[in-house]
C-alpha cells in the first residue's frame, strides 16, 4: 500500500506517517524503487498510534504502548500503570484549567465592559504598578 492509501485508511496525514517512520514508530517495507510499501499491520499500528495520541499520550508513551501491545507476554498491569500515570497528569491539568477559569471568570465579572477606560482585566494582567522613582 502506498502512503496516500495508508493516510486515508489510518486517518493520519502523510506528513505524520513519515514522521512516525523517521522516529522509528513504524518501519514499512521499501520496494526496489525505494517507495514505502505499507502492510495492513502498518495501517493497524498507525490507527493505534492515532487513537493513543488523541487520548493525549506522548510520543514516548505511544512507543511504550505499542511495544506492550506487540508483546503478547506483557502484564496488563504495565499498561494500566502507564494509563494511570497519564490520567493523573490529565487530572492535574484539569485542576489547573479550573483555577484559570475561576480567575478569568472573576475578572470578567468585575469588568463593566462599557465605554470607560478602566478595566480590571487589563489591571490584573499588568500586575502591580512599579514604584515611582524618587
Amino acid at each position: 500500500m502506498k502512503i496516500g492509501d495508508v493516510a486515508e485508511a489510518s486517518g493520519l496525514p502523510a506528513k505524520t506517517i513519515r514522521y512516525y517512520e523517521d522516529i522509528g514508530l513504524i518501519r514499512p517495507a521499501r520496494g526496489t524503487n525505494g517507495y514505502r510499501d505499507f502492510a495492513a499491520s502498518d495501517v493497524h499500528k498507525l490507527a493505534f498510534l492515532a487513537r493513543a495520541r488523541s487520548l493525549g499520550f506522548s510520543i514516548e508513551e505511544c512507543r511504550t504502548l505499542l511495544s506492550l501491545y506487540e508483546d503478547r507476554d506483557r502484564a496488563s498491569a504495565d499498561v494500566k500503570a502507564l494509563a494511570e500515570a497519564h490520567l493523573r497528569r490529565i487530572d492535574r491539568k484539569i485542576a489547573a484549567l479550573a483555577g484559570l477559569r475561576g480567575t478569568l471568570a472573576e475578572l470578567v465579572a468585575r469588568c463593566h465592559g462599557d465605554a470607560r477606560p478602566d478595566c480590571p482585566i487589563l489591571d490584573d494582567l499588568a500586575g502591580p504598578k512599579p514604584a515611582a522613582d524618587a
